[in-house]
């Protein structure tokens, strides 16, 4: 794949007078918002972008929404605050790390939070079985290593959508895989020095989509484009607002 427009608009980017300490926290406040609110509808919480909004920014308490749903979205921006600071520090993906990053977003099981998963699990909708449970620590540990080695021969964006797929067939955890796993997709793109993307809830299709393709031929192009495509959109976004 050709990732010369991505490049060409970092450039783009890094020419362009930067934004004050309190635009780019609005902008990112903004960005966590709508990416704990698309995160959290793909995986079936029913809490609408203004009532996520609500509750992170105010504290409010949604009537008739499930509580589950609330501490979902809590997790998850603590989650995201945690994997920003983790960019910040430029801290290596780790085992301890991704346990680290699920156990923010499985707020609300105290008993799987950070820990593998010790039954077998059937992904929804999906031909796919993950690996048993006794296989699991052997192949995040492989992962883990071999994503290092991705990082030198692919470039950033394709090292991550391998490590993105492996990650949710590998399935580590009972529950939280997708959200741990779009979590340390972000990291390691702002890590790269590129835009956390948000892959939005009305594109969960195309998203899983790349899951069966990878699944029935070991590719990791249609994953590998739809990163692109998103981290084209959040540049394009951002050069915009600058530029204005």
């Amino acid at each position: 794949m050709d990732f010369t427009k991505i490049e060409e608009l970092r450039t783009t980017l890094k020419m362009i007078q930067p934004l004050n300490t309190g635009e780019l926290k609005r902008l990112r406040d903004e960005f966590m918002i709508d990416n704990t609110y698309n995160s959290n509808a793909i995986e079936g919480n029913v809490l609408t972008l203004e009532e996520t909004a609500l509750i992170l920014q105010l504290g409010i308490t949604i009537a008739e929404k499930p509580i589950k749903d609330h501490l979902e979205a809590i997790g998850h921006k603590d989650a995201f605050e945690y994997i920003m600071q983790l960019a910040a520090d430029e801290t290596d993906l780790t085992e301890h790390v991704i346990k680290t990053v699920h156990s923010l977003v499985l707020i609300n099981d105290a008993n799987n939070r950070g820990v593998y998963r010790s039954l077998p699990v059937k992904i929804l909708g999906s031909e796919h079985i993950p690996p048993q449970p006794y296989l699991v620590p052997v192949q995040m540990e492989e992962l883990v290593h071999d994503y290092t080695k991705m990082q030198q021969e692919k470039h950033i964006i394709e090292a991550i959508a391998e490590f993105h797929l492996r990650f949710e067939s590998i399935h580590p955890f009972i529950d939280g895989n997708g959200r741990t796993g779009r979590l340390l997709m972000n990291l390691e793109l702002i890590k790269a020095g590129m835009m956390p993307v948000n892959i939005k809830f009305t594109d969960r299709l195309k998203y899983y989509n790349t899951f069966d393709a990878y699944r029935n031929g070991n590719a990791i192009e249609a994953m590998t484009t739809l990163i692109a495509n998103y981290e084209v959109e959040e540049l394009e976004k951002h050069i915009q607002i600058l530029a204005q």
